[in-house]
């Protein structure tokens, strides 16, 4: 039976954009609220995306947006999941309408926070949130503290989600490595307890995670490794006058003298004593050494080790302490180089040759005397009495 238009019918579509048009007031608007029976986004249809678990949007059945289409809702769509057995509720967005009908799917950490068991029923309701200005949050792991850089970090998983409320426990994957994180605190506050993340600048605060236990401050004076009698294991710490005085870096340093006297000894390859090749008559030679072993004696001899004194002393810094005990070498300048090159171009043997003698030898007075002396006379002969030669 045809009944008329009637423009307060709030089930006519027609009859709502009329009032909407014509600026009337009808009964109050409705909102979409349904009851689905909740199930993992894992189990969702179509091929497996497992990073939608790590968001707060959700799927629902394409019915859902049919009705929502024929109400006048805010846009994004933002709705109110409730468990009334546990009075627990938390808000999502909406991702799909690809669910079979009478269903739900929302992601695993939303039906912990919900206390929902899978197959249980769940009720949604569309609802508006404001836009997020602050979020406080609390890992629930000191693994979080591992992250480089939390904050691009957050950037990149907030993309996912499409609200937040306060006392969920949502998680996030990074690193192949799962961290849940608390909320503590959304501004602004209202009854809902919500914000929407949706194109908004949100400022993060952290309070510390679950377990982390802050450090005790120390004087300064001792060394996380430590002996039982209560010394480092490298030796006492020297808080007073400077490093240098401390490990006494001018008896080590490069430069000094009996540093370079000790790496010279050191460095020696010519330790024992030396023997002549042409040794006289009556001098004591080395006793050889058996190479058949004799009786009575070990062979198996230890060598002694070869103590250094020119080693540096060991190096005990303080925490958070750095040495830097090199000496330090000006660069050289242009006019230095330029300095170098005179000094490289100038003869560094130009004085007279002197002998032994110490009488000094001129030039061409050798071979002069040479030239005026003449042939060697040979001295006579011997004869013979007899007359036969010699």
């Amino acid at each position: 039976m045809y009944r008329g238009f009637n423009p307060f019918d709030a089930d006519d579509p027609a009859a709502m954009s009329y009032m909407a048009r014509s600026g009337m007031r009808g009964p109050a608007m409705r909102r979409f609220d349904e009851y689905f029976r909740c199930y993992p986004l894992i189990m969702a249809p179509g091929s497996e995306r497992p990073e939608l678990n790590y968001g707060s949007k959700i799927f629902l059945p394409p019915s859902a947006l049919q009705k929502i289409s024929q109400l006048h809702v805010q846009w994004p769509l933002m709705m109110e999941l409730i468990n009334g057995e546990k009075s627990t509720q938390t808000h999502a967005g909406v991702l799909e309408f690809v669910a079979e009908e009478g269903r739900a799917y929302i992601p695993q950490w939303m039906m912990q926070t919900l206390q929902l068991e899978v197959g249980d029923m769940i009720q949604i309701k569309s609802t508006s949130l404001e836009l997020a200005k602050m979020v406080k949050l609390q890992p629930q792991s000191t693994n979080f503290l591992d992250i480089s850089d939390p904050k691009a970090v957050l950037e990149n998983t907030f993309r996912n989600f499409a609200t937040l409320t306060k006392g969920d426990v949502f998680n996030f994957e990074y690193n192949d490595e799962v961290y849940e994180v608390a909320v503590l605190e959304v501004k602004p506050e209202t009854e809902k307890m919500g914000v929407c993340m949706i194109e908004t600048d949100v400022s993060v605060e952290f309070a510390p995670p679950v377990g982390y236990v802050e450090p005790q401050k120390g004087s300064g004076t001792s060394t996380p490794r430590s002996t039982k009698g209560g010394l480092p294991a490298g030796g006492m710490v020297h808080p007073q006058g400077t490093m240098a005085q401390s490990i006494n870096y001018d008896a080590i340093a490069p430069n000094a003298t009996a540093a370079a006297a000790g790496a010279r000894a050191v460095s020696s390859h010519f330790l024992n004593e030396g023997h002549k090749l042409n040794a006289k008559k009556g001098a004591k030679a080395p006793t050889p050494k058996p190479t058949t072993p004799v009786a009575g004696t070990s062979t198996n001899t230890v060598p002694l080790p070869r103590r250094r004194t020119n080693g540096p002393m060991p190096l005990r810094l303080p925490p958070n302490k750095l040495f830097f005990g090199y000496e330090v070498k000006p660069v050289k300048t242009d006019a230095d180089k330029e300095a170098d090159k005179e000094n490289a171009s100038r003869p560094h043997f130009a004085g007279q040759g002197q002998t032994l003698r110490g009488a000094v030898k001129r030039k061409g007075e050798g071979e002069d005397k040479d030239k005026g002396k003449g042939p060697e006379k040979k001295p006579n002969e011997g004869r013979r009495l007899d007359g036969r030669k010699a």
